[in-house]
C-alpha cells in the first residue's frame, strides 16, 4: 500500500504549476501552485484567475482543494530530494 501512495504522490510535487477546471462558485478555470499534497487532492494557491471570479477567489483566501484527476500540470517543480534515514 505504501508503494501505491508513493507512486501517486510522485506525480505531483510542491510547487508544481497547474491548470484546474472551474468548480464550486468559480465559473472559469484557474492557474495555481501546489502547496500541499493529499491522497487524492491538492491544496492549490490560486495565482491566475478570470477577473469575474476575483470576489470568489478573495473569499477563498486564494486557496482551493482540487482533485488530482481533474488538473493539468503546466510546469513541474523540481522533485524534492529524498532524505536518507538517519539513525540516532
Amino acid at each position: 500500500m505504501a508503494d501505491e501512495e508513493e507512486s501517486k504522490a510522485s506525480k505531483f510535487n510542491i510547487g508544481d504549476v497547474l491548470l484546474a477546471p472551474a468548480y464550486g462558485n468559480l465559473e472559469k478555470p484557474f492557474t495555481g501552485q501546489v502547496e500541499k499534497i493529499y491522497e487524492n487532492a491538492l491544496l492549490v494557491e490560486i495565482t491566475e484567475n478570470d477577473p469575474s471570479d476575483q470576489p470568489t477567489v478573495n473569499e477563498m483566501n486564494h486557496r482551493a482543494v482540487v482533485r488530482m484527476d481533474e488538473i493539468e500540470v503546466i510546469k513541474h517543480a523540481p522533485a524534492p530530494e529524498k532524505k536518507a534515514d538517519v539513525e540516532e
